[in-house]
């Protein structure tokens, strides 16, 4: 039938890892890592307009980002700017957002997206995603976008599934087997040498109803609060109802909470040049390499450096003997890291938690 799709972008996150570029109030998802100048959040919904109109796209964000929302893209209505009161993971995310549009449309369906992510390829993309729609047509199916690995990565978890497609009507998807946690290397190899895995991207596809039936099933915890929520939407009650009741619900992810219980899960593999942008160790991968393989941004001068990445902007940074670093300036702090220890970036914020140095998140 002619149900609406609507599109759920999530864009709560702090980005801890793009510090010192993304801070409190201004997290990486607003930040340009990409040489158009344009920001993540921006490129997310215009990689969208051949899906859906933008009145059907929904941002689900918190109450310090609302604005930056609207800034960054203005074309989306204020009321689908979903305001989540504190950070309860995704499952509570995507919940909030599906009982808004089920109040809006019974009907619908539903794409759920990160805000931070980079597609090189924007029309199979779409393509995917709508082969994805026709298998949520066919049912009360759960469907998840998993990426072709190309690497052993670690940073991810991984979809494990069932070879030979699974609905004969559509091409190119496949019954789910199990949902993986981050591998370790030896594991992560293994994976990917079996042509069984693919990378779990955190997009996915359903019927509102669907998911919403899920978390009744699964996170009834979170159903009842979601269900004291909705009747309060549209209402001058809202805003008072959602404080209290978001509050009280379980932090917990999707990945666990639903989609490694639920039955009728489905895999469509995209092969559309995605990176999750996780770490600055990810510029290497975005941005052209110059021929002693760094990545330089800003005024910088280089002598026997190779494979390091400099973001720089007025000040100049000159670099001597140095190989596989990372230099990130801005105006009240510097990062220099070595590539291998790119996740820890989040101890340096830890660090600036305890010392209550706030000026510096």
């Amino acid at each position: 039938g002619a149900t609406l799709t609507s599109i759920v972008i999530m864009a709560g996150g702090k980005g801890e890892r793009f510090w010192p570029k993304s801070r409190i109030n201004l997290p990486k998802q607003f930040l340009s890592l990409t040489d158009d100048g344009k920001s993540m959040i921006q490129h997310t919904v215009e990689r969208l307009k051949d899906i859906v109109e933008f009145e059907n796209i929904y941002v689900v964000t918190n109450e310090l980002y609302k604005g930056l929302v609207s800034d960054h893209i203005p074309s989306i209505p204020k009321e689908n700017i979903i305001v989540e009161p504190v950070a309860k993971n995704t499952a509570p995310c995507i919940g909030l957002a599906a009982i808004h549009i089920a109040k809006k449309n019974p009907d619908s369906k539903m794409i759920v997206l990160p805000a931070d992510h980079l597609i090189k390829f924007n029309e199979i993309f779409t393509d995917t995603l709508k082969t994805a729609l026709d298998i949520v047509e066919k049912g009360e199916n759960l469907v998840t976008i998993g990426i072709t690995p190309s690497y052993p990565e670690t940073g991810y978890g991984y979809i494990n599934f069932k070879r030979g497609d699974s609905l004969p009507s559509i091409k190119n998807v496949y019954e789910v087997l199990k949902f993986e946690e981050k591998p370790n290397i030896e594991k992560a190899k293994e994976y990917l040498a079996s042509g069984q895995y693919l990378w779990n991207s955190g997009m996915f596809v359903w019927k509102t109803s669907t998911i919403l039936n899920n978390f009744k099933e699964h996170l009834p915890r979170i159903y009842q609060g979601l269900e004291i929520i909705e009747k309060s939407i549209r209402t001058d009650e809202y805003e008072e109802v959602l404080k209290k009741e978001f509050v009280k619900l379980p932090s917990e992810s999707i990945d666990y909470g639903i989609m490694e219980k639920a039955k009728n899960i489905y895999v469509v593999p995209g092969n559309f040049g995605w990176d999750d942008v996780g770490s600055w160790l990810s510029l290497e991968r975005i941005k052209k390499s110059n021929q002693d393989g760094n990545v330089i941004n800003g005024n910088v001068i280089s002598i026997k450096t190779k494979n390091t990445v400099v973001q720089g902007s007025d000040k100049l940074i000159a670099t001597i003997g140095l190989e596989d670093i990372i230099i990130v300036d801005t105006e009240d702090a510097i990062l220099i890291c070595n590539k291998d220890n790119t996740q820890e970036v989040k101890e340096v914020i830890n660090n600036l938690k305890i010392c209550n140095r706030t000026e510096y998140l």
